[in-house]
């Protein structure tokens, strides 16, 4: 739980109204920030028990102050709302969450709530099935007349994201259904997940590729269902167990256990671990042999769901909040263990950020050995004081990446020393800082490498950056080659790109005669290379990976300075918080003071300068295309959405900017037009909402004088 808020370590029994509203709207900010990184992003920063946490003191807060829930609050909503990338799906019925326990005596109150809400006496029975709580993304699948018609993920519970076509590549997902009771109409309920070998190989193969693995399989299944292009969701090994539905014509039993049977008759894959029980104590067994198997299950698990069996029980119990009555899941308390931290190693990531990594005793923590655990950044260092030889705890955060949760103080031997968290970066030296939000005053919890292009442990991916689309744009240099090349030596730092055909005319071991390559290929990339030596100095500014420079802001200083040479200099002098040079960069519209900083910092840096001076030796940054002022559209903000038939978006959007328009991705008030092509969807909703102008491909282009 986070530790920034004083108030988080008071007990809410004794908060004043005053302290309880503080905390409570602290706690509502948190909390929807997790479910954006978790639900939108499958990038989750805290552990699912941290979360938890989190959860229950709100609903703690919210229950003792009634007053404070307004038609915001949490208790009432579900997920997060869906990415604007997917087309969206409202469901029929909302996917809802579920109320959580987290001990034995939770179910048993569970249990005794049911009760009393039927008026049942102490000795009638209940039978509730249970089943583990696969750890994956959640999916709701439609079929009509037996054939799938849609998938949607949960989304915010009552509109999800339109992954059909990712859907149908999954195996475990039949398309028809087969059996004679099957309903005109059923949505069918379950998990995307990934097993553990599958992973295992998933994640081989991106570090073989030189790709980015993931953290865990849950990310891993819920990133490669969540992609556009459905062949690479097909080739993900992903799987699929059914345990729930949403609107149907009919059922094919009365009970929850008859259904979910009826689903494996139909081509689903059913948890075999699902039971019926029809006592407490039965549950509580089952929950406890399946924590006992869980290790050896071959995917993850967070828990036990309980749900009562008879479907006419569930009906009168009917829903409370964001949640059924009639169901709990009964969440695994994390795994911890201790062991002996032997060191502290920073590692460079490749925006520079320098992240803490305890170097450990290894230990098994819950079926899985561990040897290097996160220790977050130095304000947690700090914090925890952690020191090297301690005897720390270490959990398995949301049961897989590993974390450093406290220090055994008692067993921290004689001379352990606080830990200095280093100012210089431990790869290249250069400066490591942490940069002030201007709009709270308080430093970023990361510090980073400002050593930019020099930095051997960003220069790869710096490079990847500098030849990409939206800087140089170089043919046949690729993220693939870009690391064969500097695996072996060939590029690395953006000047021996353009000294490459040189070096190859000189060497023994040709270009052409390496494994992958031929004559042809090679002669295509060095007149790529060639044709990229004069480039719009827009382009040469983006590819620099100045810290908080995008496009956008490449061509805001590209427009304002005319050439690099003027942005340079305006730059270096500009070191100076007092100078005339410092006042115009952050005097242009749409540079802060955060982005004015970063570049004032990459120019500080002696290496950058002497990086940029190869660089240039090399290439001729050209002003950018003129823009017209006089246009019909210039001044105008325009969206472009749909697929555009006599032109590709990045032309339209050059097209657009060179007439003295400014190019927005999404449409708001401030939008002036919106240009539709076929398929066009969101963005055609959103600009009847604002009353913004829509024309198509055509009459835009009679409208800029292009027909």
């Amino acid at each position: 739980m986070s530790q920034d808020n004083p108030l988080r370590t008071v007990a809410v029994a004794v908060l004043t109204p005053r302290e309880a509203k503080r905390e409570y709207a602290s706690l509502q900010e948190e909390i929807a920030g997790h479910d954006i990184r978790y639900h939108q992003q499958d990038a989750p920063t805290i552990s699912d028990a941290d979360y938890d946490a989190l959860r229950r003191r709100y609903d703690e807060i919210e229950a003792r102050f009634p007053d404070l829930k307004a038609a915001d609050s949490l208790s009432d909503k579900v997920g997060a709302a869906p990415s604007e990338k997917f087309a969206k799906i409202r469901h029929r019925v909302p996917m809802l969450s579920l109320a959580n326990g987290f001990a034995d005596d939770d179910v048993r109150d569970f249990v005794g709530r049911i009760r009393r809400f039927l008026d049942l006496d102490a000795d009638a029975e209940i039978a509730l099935t249970a089943e583990p709580k696969i750890d994956g993304l959640s999916l709701n699948l439609c079929y009509e007349g037996g054939t799938l018609v849609s998938a949607a993920t949960r989304g915010d519970g009552e509109v999800g994201e339109d992954v059909t076509a990712n859907a149908r590549t999954v195996d475990d997902i039949p398309e028809t259904l087969t059996g004679a009771d099957v309903p005109d109409v059923i949505e069918v309920r379950g998990e995307v997940y990934m097993r553990h070998v599958d992973f295992a190989a998933l994640n081989a193969r991106q570090e073989a590729a030189g790709k980015p693995v993931f953290a865990n399989p849950r990310n891993a299944a819920a990133g490669s269902l969540r992609q556009l292009d459905a062949s690479i969701t097909r080739s993900r090994p992903l799987a699929f167990f059914a345990y729930a539905w949403g609107e149907r014509t009919a059922l094919p039993a009365d009970t929850q256990m008859g259904v979910i049977e009826a689903f494996g008759r139909w081509g689903f894959q059913i948890n075999p671990w699902m039971k019926r029980c029809e006592t407490v104590e039965d549950l509580i067994a089952h929950y406890h042999a399946i924590e006992a198997e869980r290790a050896d299950l071959g995917y993850d698990i967070d828990g036990v769901v309980y749900k009562v069996d008879s479907l006419a029980l569930q009906q009168r119990l009917g829903f409370v909040s964001r949640a059924p009555r009639w169901a709990l899941a009964h969440k695994f308390p994390a795994e911890q263990a201790m062991t002996e931290l032997l060191a502290i190693e920073i590692q460079v990531g490749r925006t520079g950020a320098l992240t803490p990594v305890a170097k450990l005793k290894p230990i098994t923590v819950g079926g899985v050995v561990v040897s290097n655990a996160t220790l977050h950044n130095e304000d947690e260092i700090a914090r925890k004081d952690v020191r090297v030889g301690d005897t720390v705890v270490v959990q398995r955060a949301g049961d897989v990446i590993p974390q450093v949760v406290s220090v055994v103080a008692d067993k921290r031997p004689a001379g352990a020393v606080p830990y200095v968290f280093p100012k210089t970066c431990p790869v290249c030296g250069s400066h490591a800082e942490r940069e002030i939000n201007p709009r709270t005053g308080r430093e970023d919890v990361v510090r980073r490498c400002t050593g930019g292009l020099t930095c051997p442990a960003q220069a790869m991916e710096r490079l990847k950056h500098f030849v990409s689309r939206d800087a140089f744009d170089i043919d046949g240099l690729g993220d693939k080659q870009i690391e064969l090349f500097y695996r072996e030596g060939l590029i690395q730092a953006p000047q021996d790109i353009f000294a490459l055909e040189a070096r190859d005319r000189e060497s023994l071991q040709k270009l052409k005669d390496r494994e992958g390559f031929g004559e042809t290929s090679v002669r295509n990339l060095f007149a790529s290379i060639e044709a990229r030596r004069h480039v719009p100095v827009n382009r040469f500014i983006f590819a620099l990976g100045i810290r908080h420079v995008g496009e956008t802001t490449a061509r805001l200083l590209a427009r304002h300075f005319g050439t690099f040479d003027a942005l340079r200099d305006t730059a270096t002098r500009a070191s100076d918080p007092t100078s005339d040079a410092w006042v115009e960069l952050t005097a242009i519209d749409g540079i802060g003071i955060v982005v004015a900083e970063a570049i004032v910092q990459f120019f500080a840096e002696e290496h950058n300068q002497a990086t940029l001076d190869a660089i240039l030796a090399e290439v001729t940054p050209e002003p950018m295309e003129a823009v017209q002022t006089d246009s019909p559209v210039a001044g105008k903000t325009v969206v472009f959405t749909g697929a555009l038939e006599r032109m590709s978006r990045d032309e339209a959007k050059a097209m657009a900017e060179g007439l003295g328009a400014k190019v927005a991705g999404s449409v708001s008030k401030k939008t002036d037009l919106v240009v539709a092509g076929p398929g066009a969807g969101s963005k055609l909703a959103k600009a009847k909402e604002f009353d913004v102008e829509v024309i198509d491909e055509e009459t835009w282009l009679r409208r800029v004088g292009r027909l």
